[in-house]
């Protein structure tokens, strides 16, 4: 049973759609070199359209531009939308998950911009903890460290579940001017739960690297290396803001 706190990462995820079994390696299967390459260019269009929106939403003097909610919103919406698609019609992540890179680009670099406004520096800070934990995590995953056993991705998949609740939630009771208590706030408890998000994020990266290497042993689809590029792309964008919420809330109590 393979199971991923990412929804984009699931144990179906890698059958054939038309067959619901795996192809074989003479008709061009999924491999390792191919998805880190396909990672690498969607990091890319990412980098380029937050580039950007960067600079786009940031005035001369270092003040957010009165345009940038709109790239916040539109490349929210647009990433969410693109994420979709590309989570039920997988055969078209070749075409949907550059797509998405580029959207989320956008969301990126304007909501980047908001908070360097309000504290400076803390985006080189949360680029730098994002990719740090990216590699932190896949050497010890590679060297044997952490493994992705089945208690391990339910504890994961478990908190990545209750988590996602209690965003939605939180949005829900936006509407009527309700705010959940303290785990919002830059007190010690809002600094703990960010923490603790912080944490379960990064451990879905586990669980992302596990799901990918099953894939290319069964021998997936060749278009799965963009899906699971795809996949992992959703994990470290919600790191990065994760980790932005955090040291926004550590950088409030200065």
């Amino acid at each position: 049973m393979i199971r991923s706190g990412n929804p984009a990462l699931k144990e179906s995820t890698f059958l054939d759609l038309g067959t619901g079994a795996v192809v074989s390696r003479n008709a061009g299967a999924m491999t390792l070199n191919g998805t880190v390459n396909r990672t690498g260019i969607l990091l890319l269009l990412c980098v380029l359209t937050a580039t950007y929106t960067w600079n786009t939403a940031l005035t001369p003097t270092g003040e957010l531009a009165p345009g940038a909610l709109l790239y916040i919103l539109g490349g929210a919406i647009g990433g969410f939308i693109l994420a979709m698609v590309t989570i039920f019609k997988k055969t078209w992540a070749p075409v949907t998950a550059p797509l998405y890179a580029l959207a989320e680009g956008l969301f990126l670099g304007a909501i980047s911009a908001m908070y360097e406004v309000k504290f400076n520096g803390i985006v080189l800070q949360a680029v730098l903890l994002t990719f740090g934990t990216l590699f932190a995590l896949l050497m010890a995953y590679r060297s044997g460290w952490i493994k992705a056993t089945e208690n391990f991705k339910l504890g994961v998949v478990a908190a990545t579940g209750g988590i996602a609740l209690i965003y939605l939630a939180t949005i829900v009771l936006g509407f009527f001017n309700i705010n959940i208590p303290y785990i919002h706030e830059s007190g010690l408890i809002g600094i703990a739960f960010s923490l603790f998000v912080v944490v379960v994020a990064a451990l879905n990266l586990v669980l992302d690297f596990d799901f990918i290497e099953t894939g290319v042993e069964q021998n997936a689809p060749k278009y799965m290396e963009w899906y699971a590029a795809f996949g992992l792309m959703v994990t470290l964008v919600w790191l990065y803001i994760e980790f932005l919420r955090l040291l926004s809330k550590l950088q409030s109590r200065n």
